[in-house]
């Protein structure tokens, strides 16, 4: 049986927490662990990459449950961490992008835009 993390201790915020600090956290911690910052860089290791994103992974599934409102709700009525119909954890699906290392395959490209001054500047 897996334990199921607290929400409030991955972001790192109190049970009392207002919505504009949960997003703050959210925010902060995505800065620290997001793999495409310095942050979550990893000099390349493959078991400090395997970390990084399991704890990124956290931090999403904590987030999602605690922005809604009524979710939140259902998790702090719950106590263990398992969501209202019992299911356990919701899963986020998360794409897995290529990194700069590995060979992409057909990828598109992104440039910078240069905007046009006009009148609604």
């Amino acid at each position: 049986m897996t334990t199921q993390p607290d929400y409030y201790d991955v972001l790192r915020v109190r049970p009392s927490a207002s919505q504009q600090e949960i997003s703050r956290a959210y925010r902060a911690l995505m800065r620290t662990h997001h793999p495409d910052l310095d942050g979550g860089a990893t000099g390349g290791a493959t078991v400090g990459r395997d970390l990084s994103r399991a704890e990124l992974l956290q931090i999403m599934q904590a987030y999602s449950v605690l922005r809604d409102p009524a979710r939140r709700a259902a998790y702090d009525r719950s106590g263990t961490g398992i969501n209202a119909q019992g299911a356990g954890p919701v899963v986020i699906p998360v794409r897995n992008v290529n990194r700069r290392d590995e060979q992409a395959g057909n990828t598109i490209r992104i440039m910078p835009m240069r905007w046009e001054s006009g009148p609604w500047t």
